[in-house]
C-alpha cells in the first residue's frame, strides 16, 4: 500500500489528534475494497453455497440480491450520517456492522439466516463506502493530494471487483465457501481498531448541529432500494411483468415524494441546492450511465472465459490480473496526467480509449485465446476505466464544503451502484438476444452473445462522453 500513499500532499490542519495522512488513505482503501470484493466475491461460491445449505435456485439469486438492493438503498442516508455525526465514527459504524455481518453469514445454518446476513452486510456497506470516499475528502484539500488519495481509493476498490472472481475461487476451491464472508471477519476488526486508534475523527459545527431528516431517509431508502428491486427482478421475468413493474412505479413514486419532502424540509436529508453544482451533478449523471458499462464488463468476461473457453474459476480469476493491473496503474497514473491533461480532456480521452477496448472485446469467438482475444482488449479498457472511474469520483466531490461531502459521496456510490444495476439487467437482455434459441453447447452463439454485450457497453460509454462538455474546467494539479 505504501506506493498507493506516497507523495500525498499535507492534508488539511487544525484537528486535534490527527494521525498521519497515509493512515486515513489506508483505512479508505481497504473499506471500500471489502465492500466491492462482496459484490462479486460471492458469484463463484453460489454452487457450493446451493449444495451447502440446499438452497433452492428462486432463494439461491437472494444472497447476492439482498446485498445490492440493501446497499442501493442505503447509500444516500450513509452518506448524509457521516456528515452529521462524525466520519470516523460512522466509518466505525459500518465497518462494524459489515465485519459482523460477515460473520454471521460465514456461520449461517439454514439458507435465511444467510440471506439476513447479506442483507446486513448491504447495510454496513451503504454506511461504510460513502464515508471511506468522504475521509479523503476532508482530509485532503481540492487540488493534488485529494486527487492521489482518490486515485488510490479507486485503484483499491475497482482492484476488490476484479479480483473476487479470483479470491472466491481460491477460498471456495480450498478451504469452504464459508470462507468467502469469514475473510472479512479478521481484515474488518484490524481496520477498526487502527482506525479507533489512529483515524481522526472530521466533523464541521454547522453539520454537528443538524438533526436527522427520517422523512426523507426513508422515502429515499425506500425508492432507491425499490429501484434496485425491480432492476434485479427484470432479468428473470423482463420489463413488462408485474414483478419488475410494481417495484420500478413504487421506487419512482417513493423518489418523487422525497423530492417534495425535501423541497419544503428545514433540513434536508439531501439539499436539492446541490445538483446545482455542476461538476457534482454532472459528474453523477455520466456515472451512471457509464456505470451501466463497468459494472457489467467482469460478469460478461468471466461467463465467457467459463461458458465458452472451458476455463475455471481460479484460471478466470488469474486471467483478470492483467485488468486489475491496469485499473492500478492507470488510477496511480492519473494525478500525474493531470498536471499536463485539463481534467475534462483527459476524461474524454480515457472514455475513448474504454470504448476502443470495448469495441475490440466484441470481436470474441468461440475459438479465442487468451492472448489473442483477452489480454489486448482487457489492458484497453480496464486501463481507461481506472482513468475514468478516477477523475468522475474527483469531480463529483468537487466544488462543496466539509459539511456536504458524505453527502455527494453517497450521491457518487448511489449513481455507480445504480448504474450498474442496470447495465447488468440491460446487457443481459441483449445478450440472451443473441443465444435465444441456441443450446448451452451453441459456443458461437455463447460468445456472439457475449460480444453484443461488449458492443452495447461501447455505445454506451460513447453517450456517457456527450455530457463532459457540460462539466465545469478542473484545476489543474500541481506538485
Amino acid at each position: 500500500m505504501s506506493h498507493l500513499t506516497s507523495g500525498l500532499d499535507t492534508p488539511r490542519t487544525g484537528r486535534r489528534g490527527a494521525g498521519p495522512a497515509w493512515v486515513a488513505v489506508l483505512a479508505a482503501c481497504v473499506g471500500q475494497f471489502v465492500v466491492i470484493l462482496d459484490v462479486s466475491v460471492i458469484n463463484v461460491a453460489l454452487p457450493s453455497i446451493r449444495s451447502g445449505l440446499g438452497i433452492g435456485e428462486g432463494s439461491l439469486q437472494w444472497v447476492v440480491n439482498a446485498y445490492v438492493i440493501t446497499f442501493a438503498g442505503f447509500l444516500l442516508l450513509g452518506g448524509r450520517t457521516s456528515d452529521l455525526f462524525g466520519r470516523k465514527k460512522v466509518f466505525l459504524l459500518g465497518l462494524g456492522v459489515f465485519t459482523a455481518a460477515s460473520l454471521l453469514g460465514g456461520v449461517a445454518q439454514s439458507p435465511w439466516m444467510l440471506i439476513v446476513a447479506r442483507a446486513l452486510q448491504g447495510i454496513g456497506a451503504a454506511v461504510l463506502s460513502p464515508a471511506t470516499l468522504t475521509i479523503l475528502t476532508t482530509t485532503f484539500p481540492e487540488g493534488s493530494g485529494r486527487v492521489k488519495a482518490v486515485a488510490a481509493w479507486t485503484a483499491v476498490g475497482t482492484g476488490g471487483g476484479a479480483a473476487g472472481g479470483l479470491i472466491g475461487g481460491l477460498l471456495t476451491d480450498y478451504l469452504s465457501w464459508r470462507w468467502v464472508l469469514l475473510i472479512n471477519v479478521p481484515l474488518g476488526l484490524v481496520v477498526i481498531v487502527a482506525s479507533a486508534v489512529w483515524l481522526a475523527e472530521n466533523r464541521s459545527g454547522e453539520a454537528a448541529a443538524r438533526r436527522l431528516d427520517l422523512p426523507g431517509a426513508v422515502l429515499a431508502t425506500l425508492g432507491v432500494g425499490s429501484l434496485a428491486f425491480g432492476i434485479s427482478q427484470s432479468e428473470a421475468h423482463g420489463w413488462s411483468s408485474a414483478r419488475s413493474l410494481v417495484p420500478l412505479l413504487a421506487g419512482v413514486a417513493a423518489l418523487a415524494a422525497f423530492v417534495a419532502v425535501e423541497r419544503r424540509a428545514r433540513e434536508p436529508l439531501t439539499p436539492l441546492g446541490i445538483f446545482r453544482v455542476r461538476s457534482v451533478s454532472v459528474a453523477n449523471v455520466i456515472t451512471v450511465i457509464s456505470g451501466m458499462a463497468f459494472y457489467a464488463m467482469w460478469y460478461f468476461l468471466s461467463l465467457y472465459m467459463q461458458n465458452v473457453l472451458g476455463y475455471s474459476a481460479v484460471e478466470t480469476g488469474l486471467a483478470l490480473l492483467p485488468h486489475t493491473a491496469s485499473i492500478i496503474l492507470s488510477a496511480q497514473l492519473a494525478p500525474r496526467i493531470m498536471r499536463l491533461v485539463e481534467g475534462r480532456v483527459l476524461l474524454a480521452l480515457a472514455g475513448l480509449l474504454t470504448a476502443a477496448g470495448f469495441f475490440w472485446q466484441a470481436a470474441m469467438g468461440a475459438g479465442g485465446t487468451f492472448l489473442g482475444t483477452l489480454l489486448g482488449p482487457g489492458i484497453a479498457f480496464s486501463f481507461g476505466a481506472g482513468l475514468m472511474m478516477t477523475l468522475l469520483a474527483v469531480f463529483a466531490t468537487s466544488g462543496v464544503g466539509p459539511s456536504e461531502s458524505g453527502l455527494v459521496a453517497g450521491l457518487a456510490n448511489t449513481s455507480r451502484t445504480m448504474g450498474g444495476a442496470l447495465g447488468l439487467s440491460v446487457l443481459a437482455s441483449v445478450a440472451a438476444s443473441r443465444t435465444a434459441g441456441a443450446g448451452g453447447g451453441d459456443l458461437e452463439a455463447l460468445a456472439a452473445g457475449y460480444g453484443r454485450a461488449f458492443l452495447v457497453s461501447g455505445v454506451i460509454i460513447v453517450v456517457s462522453m456527450l455530457a463532459i462538455v457540460f462539466l465545469p474546467k478542473s484545476r489543474q494539479t500541481s506538485g
